[in-house]
This record gives structure tokens, C-alpha cells and sequence, in this order.
């Protein structure tokens, strides 16, 4: 989830928190019979992820694939059904973002997105992610979390009113300071239930429970990649399930809670590998057009007519309602948004830009657009802001350093980026065109890089290829194995 949706969801969830402080108790866990202190009775946590559920779904957005959705559904009723709440009423959504995730929020609400969805390659697999969240659902791990940091948060929101100048962005990340070293401290038990409540629903579904050691086995390729990755590009790696140092394979807690589930004896355990593969032609492969496409870190965007050219080398995060791009260093960013409709540019950023005393303000225009400018700083931070007015819309470009000495450093680049606002050429809009998960049937003497070079993925595609056929990072298809590719 990106951090504008889990600062939304978060804030839902903390006034539904509030609104139940008075009614503090220790209630009954669902799974474990325990008693466990939550802030909350279950029926506020159902009203709790309901509200919610509409900021996920303004964030991400609802993939437009019916049939996905009523397979993804079905598997997860399926499973929820052998769940400790199987009276919930459960949702299960596939949202439609790249990104590598899948979560739940409290009440029965699960959340797959459609990148995850390109790296699983069976049914079974899909269960056992879907498993994994339900766990997180049924055994109350978000509403204890957050009971846990509410009630270690109070002397924060006193820090943030009385520390001078502080904003709510900084109040929040006070708090989140001051409660992680409370609720972080039990993550991996977290987690690990999860894992075993999520093999106990597999097995009890006619799945193998090991498919759930398979599943994270999946997303530690993801991160072993990522890390390899991450070094050549100057970054932190991701962390996807963010628990196991080693492979899963090797984690001996792991193959002792999911080992658990064997008590339930599954005589033909039901894999759907061509059923899921087959479910996943024509799916989008990393952007979609809704949000546009990033080809050699520029923004292709069909839909609004707009191309900007960010810079090279720089990291570009496409985000749905904006485009980020930062630095090798992390100390300098570009970022575009959608601005007010129907307002003059320089009106736009003389009465909306909080900047400090002595910005400069001009008109002017960015490759025949109508735009303004402004150039002063945030807080000592240098900033540059362009309103450009394009088809009856208008953007916000926006370069920010934290000093004045990275700011000399990258003002070229900034400036650059920003006035690479156009319409989109008839050439960038055959770019523009998203990538398309395909299924193929694998024939004798094909080979991984044999499919790479015909692959719009370019240089990441061998790697990609194999992480999303389970190759990864050796392996060869045999004759006959459906394959996916990317087109």
C-alpha cells in the first residue's frame, strides 16, 4: 500500500479507535480463545474497515477484470468459510497496482493487487496468499496492533501539540516512532500465526498447506532480486514479506507452524496451476494506462494527452494520483500532480504555495502552454513550481532540494524535467501502449533468455521472466509447461 493510502487508512482506523476508547476491555480471541486487550467490539471493527475500504479503493482503484475478480472471490469465500469468522462478511478485491503486495484491513476485507498476481503461478498459491490475510483478519492482528498503539500513542499527540511549529505530518511520524518499538516487537508472531492459520484454512480447503511455504518462497525471490537490484541503482532493497533472513525453505519456525496443518489430511490436494496461469492472460504487467506508462523514466500518459521526461537515473515511482522522481542520493525530488480546474496557473500558485517570505512569481508558458512559476523555499528547502494549463486541466510540476548546495547541484535537472511538459507525440503514444501479461505453451529448446530477447522489458526482462514462472534464478521451461510472458 502506497503511503498516501496507509496515512488514510490509518487516520480511518484511529478515529474509529477514539470513538471506542471508553469501552476498553479484554475480549476473546477468535482463533486462540485468549484474552486479548483491543479498544473495540467486533462490530466497530466491521464499521472500522468498511470506511476503510473506500480509501483503498480511491488509492488503488478496482482492477476492470470480472472475471478475475469472481475467481479471486471464489477462492477466497472458499477459504474464509474454513476460517475462525467464517460469518464475516468477506470481501476480497483485486486492486489494480504493480506493486508486489497483497493486505488485509480489519472486519473481512482482503486486498490482492494485480502484481503479486503476475509472480504466483497456481491456484494453490493464490490460496495461500489469500490465507495468509485472512489469518491477519481472524485472529484480530490489526485491531490489537492498533489498540496497542493508540494506547502507547496519547503522550505523542501531547509531543506534537506542544513541540512549536509542528505540523500534523510531523506529528504523525512522532508517533509512529514512539509506538513502533511497542508493536514491532511481536511482527514476526504476528506473522507467523498468519502463516499458520493460513496452512490450517489450505488444508481444510483441499489445498497442500505447503503451498504456503511455496508462496513466501516467491516473494523472498522477489526480495533476493530486488537486493541485487537495489545495489546497482544506489537504494534500499525492499522488503516484501520481510520476515525470514534465509529462504523459507530453510526457516525451521515456518516449517513447524505450517507443519501444524498435516493433522488435516488432504488425499488429492487441489493445485490449479493451468486454471490461474490461464486466468492471468491479458492481465497489465507493471503500469496501467490509467495511470500511464514510465519508458526510460519518462511519463507517457495516453489518456491525458502529456508527457513528461523525468530524470535519468533518477528513481520514478507512478503513483495513482501523482508522479515521483528522486535522486541517486534521496536529496532531491521532482513530483507532478493534476492542479485545480478552471484556475488561471498564477493564480494557482499565489494563493495555494505556502512558501517562505521573498518567492518570486512570473507568467509564461512550457512548450505553448500557459503556465506560472514560482521559485522561492519551504522551510529553507529551495523549491521550484510550474501551473501549466493543458486540454482543460492543469498540472503542477515541482522540484524540491533539501539545501541550497544539492538544489545547485540538480537545478539543471529539475528545470529540465519540468519544462519537458508537452503533448504527447503520435510516436510516444505507440510507447505509451501497456505491457500484457501473455500465456504461452512452452516448446522443446526454449529457454528463458530466448524469451527475454523478445521481451519489451528490456534489460530486467530475463530475471523478471523467470521470477514470474517460478525459474528463478536458474531455471528452464520444459516442453508443454504454460508460460507467461510479457508483450
Amino acid at each position: 500500500m502506497s503511503l498516501a493510502a496507509r496515512n488514510r487508512v490509518v487516520r480511518r482506523i484511529a478515529i474509529a479507535v477514539a470513538g471506542a476508547l471508553l469501552l476498553t476491555h479484554c475480549a476473546k480471541n477468535p482463533v486462540s480463545g485468549d484474552k486479548d486487550f483491543v479498544l473495540m467490539s467486533e462490530q466497530q471493527e466491521i464499521q472500522m474497515g468498511a470506511q476503510a475500504h473506500k480509501d483503498v479503493l480511491q488509492e488503488y482503484g478496482v482492477l476492470d477484470n470480472p472475471q478475475l475478480q469472481a475467481y479471486v472471490t471464489r477462492v477466497g469465500k472458499a477459504l474464509a468459510a474454513k476460517s475462525h469468522r467464517p460469518h464475516l462478511d468477506w470481501h476480497f478485491t483485486v486492486v489494480d497496482s504493480p506493486e508486489v503486495n497483497a493486505f488485509a484491513l480489519p472486519g473481512g476485507y482482503i486486498y490482492i493487487t494485480r502484481g503479486i498476481m503476475a509472480y504466483l503461478n497456481s491456484e494453490a498459491e493464490l490460496a495461500g496468499v489469500m490465507g495468509h490475510e485472512i489469518g491477519h483478519v481472524t485472529a484480530r492482528h490489526g485491531v490489537r496492533q492498533q489498540s496497542a498503539a493508540t494506547a502507547a500513542g496519547l503522550g505523542a499527540i501531547l509531543g506534537s501539540i506542544l513541540i512549536p511549529g509542528m505540523d500534523n505530518q510531523a506529528g504523525a511520524t512522532l508517533l509512529q516512532q514512539l509506538t513502533q518499538s511497542l508493536v514491532a516487537g511481536y511482527g514476526r508472531e504476528h506473522e507467523l500465526e498468519s502463516d499458520r492459520l493460513g496452512a490450517e484454512y489450505l488444508a481444510k480447503t483441499a489445498y497442500n498447506p505447503q503451498a504456503m511455504v511455496e508462496v513466501i518462497g516467491v516473494l523472498k525471490n522477489q526480495e533476493l532480486y530486488d537486493i541485487e537490484l537495489a545495489k546497482k541503482e544506489g537504494r534500499e532493497p525492499r522488503r516484501y514479506h520481510g520476515l525470514f533472513d534465509t529462504h523459507p525453505s530453510n526457516d525451521t519456525r515456518l516449517k513447524q507452524v505450517v507443519g501444524e496443518a498435516n493433522k488435516y489430511k488432504v488425499a488429492n490436494p487441489r493445485e490449479g496451476r493451468e486454471e490461474f496461469i490461464q486466468a492471468m492472460n491479458g492481465v497489465y504487467f507493471g503500469d496501467s494506462p490509467d495511470q500511464g506508462v514510465i519508458r526510460s523514466n519518462a511519463l507517457l500518459h495516453e489518456k491525458l494527452g502529456i508527457a513528461v521526461q523525468f530524470p535519468q537515473g533518477w528513481r520514478v515511482q507512478n503513483q495513482s494520483d501523482r508522479v515521483v522522481a528522486i535522486n541517486p542520493q534521496s536529496t532531491a525530488m521532482v513530483e507532478l500532480k493534476q492542479g485545480p480546474k478552471n484556475a488561471q496557473p498564477i493564480d494557482t500558485l499565489q494563493k495555494n504555495l505556502k512558501l517562505d517570505k521573498g518567492a518570486r512569481y512570473e507568467e509564461g508558458s512550457i512548450n505553448g502552454n500557459p503556465a506560472a512559476f514560482a521559485a522561492g523555499a519551504k522551510q529553507g528547502k529551495p523549491v521550484l513550481v510550474a501551473a501549466i494549463n493543458f486540454n482543460n486541466a492543469q498540472y503542477l510540476l515541482a522540484g524540491m532540494a533539501k539545501d541550497g548546495a544539492t538544489y545547485n547541484q540538480n537545478r539543471n535537472a529539475m528545470k529540465s524535467s519540468i519544462n519537458s511538459f508537452r503533448a504527447l507525440s503520435q510516436q510516444e503514444r505507440n510507447l505509451a501502449r501497456p505491457h500484457v501479461i501473455r500465456v504461452i505453451q512452452a516448446q522443446p529448446g526454449m529457454t528463458m533468455a530466448s524469451l527475454a530477447m523478445q521481451s519489451p522489458l528490456g534489460a530486467s526482462a530475463e530475471p523478471q521472466l523467470r521470477l514470474m514462472n517460478d525459474l528463478y534464478p536458474s531455471g528452464e521451461p520444459k516442453p508443454g509447461q504454460l508460460i507467461k510472458i510479457v508483450q
